[in-house]
């Protein structure tokens, strides 16, 4: 039973994390303070003898309300997302929408500080996607039926305000849930046999990386166009703009380039001494890191917490460097092939890819930490390099481009593969733990929830009174 409990909060967990998917795409907000108790969806005849229902609060948390159109405005966008809501109450909704408002409105206790620019920074993004998705930026603000863009921008800078509050109050309560190996063997015992999770088949994979030299005249291109950007901006341009129109970073460039980082940010080293070398409004000189080239502004700096800004360019490959790598990288797999060397010999003499050259290559998956790969959520783009690999065979050169746009040559082989297996304790540790420590999250926060709904005012109206929560939201 233990697993199927755990099972179970992961499905409310999943659904939460679609509810808060949604919450960047509608108005589920409606105001942050406390106004009067307006009688919830009360029936009033029509001119045609029908009934309609007029919104109004159906619940308050603390300084938040919501109202009953926000539970018919989450049906809505989870089926716009291609959801279903066959198996979604309304009282399930609105248990969901109370959690966000006693987070955010915690978070505010707790002096959590949401600060300008962040606001700036998210609504940028959402903007970018919506008005991708609509192709205009008036439709908008049209479907939100506000009277102009600024109108809607103040608009959804409240909404998007507390989507950030109730995050940092989230990830403050189980930032520091630890897990030891003791609780996870106990987890695992607590487990009966029959009810132990079966894990798919997997596979540990390792690659050689060559990357084709770049000119130092190609590289002082970079750093003159760099340096021009950096004294434009000394002179007033403005360096998000200048993020958004040159950068080469796909996940800050639409934000003007916009980070926000502590020194425990698992950025590359170069790049930190940078930032925390800076003085707030300071923009740094040209400075390389395994990216290409950067400059970085700083905006604010809070304790050990810095916001910044920077731009990221990277000197072209010409093919002559191309053909010179895929040289390199065939001389490395005849090596390979004539068992002159062993795969993981050659990654550590021959790897460009100091991440995986001292392990000899072995990859490492992001999701979970762990060197297995479970082949139906693996990458596509790994899945198809190595599927049709046999034994310890070795791929051919792949020519490969990031999202950043550069480009190397690859070698991959698979050097173990797990067939679908029922959860054993000393073959599938990593895993277990990420089970037994979801499980201690989630009772972090029924606690923290429990402690939380005793001392907050809380207020549900009409017939959501008979609803039955998860948490105790009524205060039986």
């Amino acid at each position: 039973m233990l697993l199927k409990k755990l099972q179970l909060k992961t499905i409310d967990y999943r659904f939460a994390l679609t509810i808060c998917f949604f919450l960047f795409f509608t108005s589920i907000i409606t105001a942050q303070e406390v106004i009067p108790d307006v009688v919830a969806q009360k029936p009033v005849e029509t001119p045609s003898g029908g009934k309609m229902k007029i919104d109004g609060i159906i619940a308050t948390v603390g300084d938040y309300i919501v109202l009953d159109s926000d539970i018919d405005k989450g049906f809505l966008e989870i089926t716009a997302q291609g959801g279903s809501v066959k198996d979604i109450t309304r009282c399930q909704m609105l248990g969901k929408l109370l959690e966000d408002k006693l987070y955010a409105h915690q978070a505010i206790q707790d002096s959590i500080i949401v600060s300008d620019a962040e606001v700036r920074s998210m609504m940028e993004e959402r903007l970018n996607y919506m008005t991708q998705q609509v192709g205009d930026i008036n439709k908008v603000v049209e479907y939100y039926k506000k009277g102009s863009v600024e109108e809607f921008k103040t608009y959804f800078a409240d909404i998007l305000k507390e989507q950030k509050l109730a995050s940092e109050m989230r990830d403050k309560i189980v930032k520091d849930v630890e897990i030891t190996p003791e609780e996870v063997r106990n987890f695992f015992k607590k487990i009966p046999k029959d009810e132990l999770p079966t894990f798919g088949a997997e596979m540990e994979v390792a690659h050689i990386v060559v990357e084709p030299k770049v000119s130092k005249e190609d590289k002082q291109k970079v750093i003159d166009r760099l340096n021009a950007i950096r004294q434009d901006v000394l002179e007033g341009s403005s360096f998000a703009t200048k993020a958004v129109l040159y950068s080469q970073d796909p996940g800050s460039a639409p934000n003007g380039g916009y980070y926000k980082m502590t020194r425990k940010t698992p950025f590359v080293k170069e790049f930190k001494d940078v930032a925390f070398s800076l003085q707030a409004g300071e923009i740094s000189q040209p400075f390389e890191t395994i990216y290409g080239f950067h400059i970085i502004m700083v905006e604010k700096i809070k304790g050990q917490e810095v916001e910044l800004r920077h731009i990221l360019i990277s000197p072209t490959v010409s093919e002559a460097a191309l053909k010179e790598a895929k040289e390199r990288i065939t001389n490395i797999r005849n090596k390979i092939v004539n068992k002159e060397v062993t795969f993981a010999e050659a990654a550590r003499t021959e790897s460009d890819e100091k991440e995986t050259r001292a392990n000899g290559g072995t990859l490492v998956n992001p999701t979970t930490q762990d060197t297995r790969f479970e082949l139906t959520k693996m990458d596509p783009t790994l899945y198809s390099q190595v599927s049709n690999l046999k034994g310890d065979e070795v791929s051919q050169p792949l020519l490969n481009t990031d999202d950043k746009g550069k480009k190397t040559y690859k070698l991959i082989t698979v050097t173990n593969r797990i067939d679908e297996h029922t959860a054993d304790y000393a073959k599938d540790y990593t895993k277990i733990k990420e089970l037994a420590l979801k499980e201690k999250q989630i009772n972090a926060i029924a606690k923290w929830f429990d402690a939380k709904i005793k001392d907050t005012y809380i207020k549900i109206i009409g017939e959501y009174k008979d609803c039955t929560f998860a948490n105790n939201w009524l205060k039986k």
